[in-house]
């Protein structure tokens, strides 16, 4: 099988790349969006690994660009910052998963296979205030289609107050 790894970390595409060639499979990397749209064309992958965030661009929004190249191509999306918006979000556009990193190889195909693994982030533990308001932003960043300053101002606060806010990780309950 072929499977195509989008992420801007090297040192994760590698790793992974390396761990799916032990199982028999043949990786192809890319580092950004436009190595992707050339690789999906190109390289005709049956699977995907696609980042959540590309450096400056997003996965969410190359999600669909890649779908649209190769329409039977099965995408499990990775993320360092999961978010029930952003999971809803990917599904929607038509991944066939969603995992929080780390993930490794097994947990990735077996998400790929659609197995129900990668709805991790989908807990059912009350969540904090802290996470309550981290997946709030989520959404209405999601709702202006990534703009910070839209989401600040609907959100009324300042942009240097949520870009802080985006930058740490998420609070995990």
């Amino acid at each position: 099988m072929r499977i195509l790894i989008v992420d801007d970390d090297e040192a994760f595409r590698q790793a992974l790349s390396r761990a799916f060639q032990r199982r028999g499979l043949l990786p192809l990397l890319a580092g950004n969006a436009a190595e992707a749209r050339q690789a999906v064309q190109e390289f005709k992958p049956e699977a995907c690994v696609l980042d959540l965030r590309l450096g400056q661009d997003s996965g969410l929004r190359l999600l669909p660009e890649l779908l649209a190249l190769a329409p039977g191509l099965a995408v499990v999306v990775l993320t360092g910052y999961a978010s029930i918006a952003t999971a809803v979000e990917a599904v929607k556009l038509g991944a066939r998963n969603y995992l929080p990193k780390p993930a490794d190889a097994d947990e990735i195909l077996a998400a790929l296979g659609g197995d129900a693994v990668g709805v991790a982030v989908l807990e059912t533990v009350p969540m904090s205030v802290d996470r309550l308001e981290w997946e709030h932003i989520q959404k209405v960043l999601a709702e202006h289609d990534g703009n910070i300053s839209e989401t600040a101002r609907s959100l009324g606060m300042h942009r240097r107050t949520l870009q802080r806010k985006l930058q740490k990780r998420p609070v995990r309950r």
